[in-house]
């Protein structure tokens, strides 16, 4: 006894070991701080700015046009703080005003209003020059009064997400009854066919986000934004499908949840590319167009209830999986139409691809489970190479 009371006496409390741990963590961050510190208030910065012309990037995110009016919104994504000297509209100066100031510092944004009689349907180029003669160009491809948050255009942009997300995916969930009455074989056929349709969508995905991040400003690294929201989409969904699976195989109700899912946030940014055309008048709302969209969405619903088609599943179910998967079109457009932002678009796109090449492993797995070593066969990959095909040929028709 004596000794245990001499041990217990000896031995540091656990909270002392915690905070000389934490101290060991915290010492070289606060090193780092103060080395920051020092190098800013002594460093040689004077002679590098002499030495070097200033590194200067201003991104124009968006041209909003009201009558007789053109407004720019700009972003500062470079190293050094930009102000604007001098503006051009189809190779004339203009007169402009900027807000809050003509110097826009690191990673700040400002409005510039130019007053310029626009001409409906025409192209028009706006040069943005800085005081030290760098340009920045950004063109209206076709000119037309922008979309305000209006319940006219909020009504149109809504009636647009039904018609190109929802309404295409609720009718391809009634395949549903054909797939309950097919035997094993053609249903892993579907299944197949289900992974080759989402893997066209996530490359599809990728190579737009990709194009997206070209318009990133530079700070904020659009390349690195597609990585971080692909990978950040993946982890996600690994682990709400542990969660639900429980330590077990995905059932083939919560394979469906996951594809509604991953095809959801794919509708979210295709929703906001949408509605981003639409604005700026790159696309006609013609009945073309809509039959294009909902004949290359119509696969998404089959590919949807296609997991579920053996075991069954209620009305209920079935409405909700729809309603995941179609209805993100609608916020999509929203956003897209009102406030477009490179950065949002490009991370959204990057979810979207992660969590639809997620989904194709948990197909994979459920077919694996559920037919062993038959998932190879010639029937499964006919299935996948027509569901690549489908999505390829339907997709012509929505190049806007």
């Amino acid at each position: 006894m004596a000794s245990d009371r001499a041990a217990a006496r000896a031995a540091p409390p656990a909270s002392a070991g915690r905070g000389r741990t934490w101290a060991y963590g915290l010492f070289p961050v606060l090193l780092l701080a103060v080395f920051v510190a020092l190098f800013l208030r002594f460093g040689p910065l004077g002679v590098f700015r002499a030495a070097f012309p200033p590194v200067e990037e201003l991104t124009i995110t968006r041209a909003t046009l009201s009558p007789g009016m053109i407004e720019l919104a700009v972003t500062n994504g470079g190293p050094s703080p930009v102000t604007v000297a001098q503006v051009l509209v189809d190779e004339a100066y203009w007169d402009f005003q900027i807000r809050p100031d003509r110097t826009i510092p690191r990673l700040g944004r400002a409005t510039i209003a130019i007053p310029y009689p626009w001409v409906e349907g025409e192209t028009h180029e706006i040069v943005v020059l800085s005081e030290n003669g760098i340009a920045f160009t950004h063109t209206v491809a076709v000119a037309t009064e922008s979309p305000r948050p209006d319940r006219q255009s909020l009504l149109t942009f809504t009636l647009l997400g039904v018609y190109v997300g929802v309404v295409p995916v609720f009718l391809g969930m009634l395949w549903f009854p054909f797939l309950r009455r097919i035997g094993r074989r053609w249903l892993n056929f579907f299944l197949s066919l289900t992974a080759g349709l989402l893997v066209f969508l996530g490359i599809d995905a990728i190579a737009e986000a990709l194009e997206n991040a070209h318009s990133v400003p530079g700070a904020f690294q659009g390349i690195g934004l597609v990585g971080v929201g692909a990978l950040v989409s993946i982890l996600v969904l690994i682990a709400v499908g542990r969660v639900a699976r429980r330590g077990g195989a995905a059932s083939p109700l919560v394979v469906a949840y996951l594809i509604a899912v991953g095809i959801g946030l794919h509708n979210l940014g295709e929703g906001l590319a949408i509605g981003a055309a639409y604005s700026l008048g790159q696309i006609a709302l013609g009945t073309f167009l809509v039959l294009g969209f909902m004949l290359h969405n119509t696969t998404e619903g089959l590919g949807i209830v296609a997991p579920i088609a053996r075991q069954g599943a209620s009305l209920g179910q079935l409405s909700v999986l729809g309603l995941i998967a179609g209805a993100p079109t609608i916020p999509g457009a929203w956003l897209g139409g009102f406030t477009v932002s490179p950065v949002a678009a490009t991370l959204f796109l990057a979810v979207g691809a992660g969590a639809i090449f997620q989904v194709v492993y948990e197909i994979l797995k459920l077919m694996v489970a559920e037919a062993g070593q038959e998932v190879a066969t010639l029937i499964n990959v006919a299935g996948f190479a027509l569901g690549l095909l489908i999505m390829y040929v339907t997709g012509i028709f929505v190049a806007v």
